[in-house]
């Protein structure tokens, strides 16, 4: 689980193991132990959050994913911001 995510809910671990055939399963377990967690990734739809991204043996992954046994979840914050379009005055092209 992302450090802004374990944040919010005291006593969260960054990795915890859960009985689950799906991410929703997971999640839904998730959101026992720490009430809120769900609000925090899922919308009402229910749907992962447009900020949040899910990995499932490095693929991408939705609510219904389905998990094999042992399988490992990634929830990762998304990653936005930097310039859009047009180079911002003064930026440096030095990559």
């Amino acid at each position: 689980l992302p450090r802004s995510l374990v944040a919010l809910f005291p006593g969260a671990p960054r990795e915890v193991q859960v009985p689950a055939g799906t991410v929703a399963e997971a999640l839904r377990e998730l959101d026992r132990r720490w009430p809120g967690m769900w609000d925090r990734l899922c919308t009402a739809g229910p749907a992962v959050r447009e900020h949040i991204n899910i990995f499932v043996a490095g693929e991408k992954a939705g609510l219904e994913t389905t998990l094999p046994p042992g399988a490992t979840v990634w929830v990762i914050p998304a990653v936005s911001g930097g310039m859009h379009g047009r180079r911002a005055q003064g930026a440096r092209q030095n990559f």
